[in-house]
C-alpha cells in the first residue's frame, strides 16, 4: 500500500474521525459545569442539554462543510449556536468556554467574505478573551496574568476551531479522492476493454480472412490436387492455432508484433489471394518498439481491409525514412468496393496507435488507387 494514499477504510468512512473531534468539547462543558472546574457548579440538566444542542448544531455544520455545502437554515442555526456559546458563559464562567470554539468554527465554515468573517471571528475571540480577563481580575489576579490568560483563550480557541474546520475540509478531500479513485478505476477498465476490443479486431480480422481464404482454396483443390489441398488445410490449421495463441496473449497484454513478420505474412497472404504484391521495405533496421508496433498493426489492418473490402489485383507496401520520420504506405488498385472503408473501426484503431506515438494516419482514394499511410517519428519520446 502506498504511503501517500490513505487506507481504503479511511476513504470509505472518513466522517468518523471528524465526529470524534467534536466529542471532547461536547463532553467537556457538562463535566466542567457539574464539577465546577472553572467556576461555580451549574445545573447538570441544563449543562447536558445545552452542550448536546451545541454539539449537534456544530456537527451538522461540519458534516455539511465536508460535503462542500452549507446546510439549510444555516443562519438560524449559527445564531442559535452563538447564543448557546456566549450567553451562559457570563454566569457559568470558564466551565462553558469550550462551546465558544464551536461558534468560532461554524463562523469560519459558514460565513463568506473576508470582512464579515474577520469581524465575526474577532468579536467571538474578543468576547471570550474579555471574559477570561475579567474572571482573572475578579479572582485577585495580576494584570499580566489576566493578559496571558486572555491570550491563551484566543490561541487555544483559534487552534481548536481551525482543527474542526480543517477536519471538515480533510473529509471533503478524502471524499473527492475516493470519487477520483473510483473514476480512475472505471476509466482504466474502460481503456482496457477498448484495448482488448481493438487488438482482437485487428488480430482476428486478418487471421479469419486468412482462414476463409485458405479454406476456399482447399475446397477448390480437393477435386484436382489432394496434396496441395492437404497443404492448404495444414496451413489453415496453423493459422487458427496461431490466432488462438495471439488471443490469449492479447488478454494478458503480452502480444508483441514484428513489422518484418507482419509484412512477410501480408505478402504471403496477398499472394495466396492472387494479388500481385510488391515490397519496398529494405530499411527496417533498429526501429523503436513503439513505432514498430504501430506500423505492424497498420500492415495487418491494411491487409485485412484489402482482402475484405476490395478486389485488388496489385498492392505495394513501402517503408521509407526521411527527416527523422518513418513512413508506411500500402497502395492497391481495388477501389471499386472501398467506399466508406476509411471510417471503419479497424482503421480507427490504426489511427489511435499512430497518435499514441506522436504519428499521423491517412486513408483514402487518390489517383484511382486506395492509399493507407502511417507516419511515426523515428525516436518516440
Amino acid at each position: 500500500m502506498s504511503a501517500s494514499i490513505p487506507p481504503r477504510w479511511v476513504l470509505r468512512h472518513p466522517h468518523w474521525p471528524l465526529i470524534a473531534l467534536h466529542v471532547p468539547l461536547t463532553l467537556q462543558v457538562p463535566v466542567y459545569t457539574i464539577l465546577g472546574m472553572d467556576g461555580p457548579p451549574g445545573n447538570p440538566v441544563a449543562a447536558i442539554l445545552g452542550a448536546a444542542a451545541a454539539g449537534a448544531i456544530q456537527l451538522r455544520h461540519s458534516l455539511a462543510a465536508a460535503r462542500g455545502e452549507r446546510p439549510a437554515g444555516w443562519r438560524w442555526s449559527l445564531a442559535a449556536l452563538v447564543l448557546l456559546a456566549d450567553l451562559p458563559i457570563w454566569w457559568l464562567g470558564s466551565n462553558w468556554q469550550a462551546l465558544g470554539i464551536f461558534a468560532l468554527a461554524s463562523m469560519l465554515t459558514l460565513l463568506r467574505g473576508g470582512w464579515v468573517l474577520a469581524a465575526a471571528a474577532t468579536l467571538q475571540l474578543t468576547a471570550h478573551a474579555t471574559r477570561e480577563v475579567v474572571s482573572m481580575l475578579q479572582s485577585q489576579g495580576t494584570i499580566s496574568q489576566a493578559v496571558l490568560l486572555g491570550m491563551y483563550a484566543v490561541v487555544s480557541s483559534g487552534l481548536y476551531a481551525a482543527a474542526l474546520v480543517g477536519g471538515a475540509r480533510l473529509v471533503r478531500l478524502l471524499n473527492e479522492l475516493d470519487a477520483a479513485r473510483t473514476e480512475l478505476a472505471a476509466t482504466a477498465v474502460g481503456e482496457e476493454r477498448i484495448r482488448v476490443s481493438r487488438d482482437l479486431h485487428d488480430l482476428l480480422g486478418q487471421s479469419l480472412s486468412a482462414i476463409s481464404l485458405k479454406g476456399d482454396l482447399a475446397l477448390r483443390l480437393l477435386s484436382r490436387d489432394m496434396v496441395a489441398a492437404r497443404a492448404e488445410i495444414e496451413s489453415l490449421t496453423g493459422v487458427a492455432r496461431d490466432a488462438l495463441h495471439d488471443v490469449r496473449a492479447i488478454t494478458r497484454d503480452q502480444h508483441a508484433v514484428s513489422l518484418r513478420t507482419e509484412i512477410d505474412g501480408a505478402a504471403a497472404l496477398l499472394g495466396a489471394a492472387g494479388v500481385d504484391t510488391r515490397l519496398d521495405v529494405a530499411d527496417l533496421r533498429s526501429l523503436p518498439a513503439s513505432a514498430q508496433s504501430a506500423l505492424a498493426w497498420a500492415v495487418r489492418e491494411g491487409t485485412t481491409n484489402l482482402l475484405r473490402h476490395s478486389e485488388a489485383g496489385s498492392c505495394t507496401i513501402t517503408v521509407s525514412r526521411q527527416y527523422g520520420r518513418i513512413r508506411l504506405e500500402i497502395v492497391n488498385d481495388g477501389v471499386r468496393s472501398v467506399a466508406g472503408v476509411g471510417s471503419g473501426s479497424g482503421l480507427a484503431g490504426v489511427a489511435e496507435r499512430a497518435e499514441a506515438v506522436a504519428g499521423s494516419f491517412e486513408a483514402g482514394v487518390r489517383d484511382g488507387r486506395f492509399r493507407l499511410s502511417v507516419e511515426v517519428p523515428e525516436e518516440v519520446t
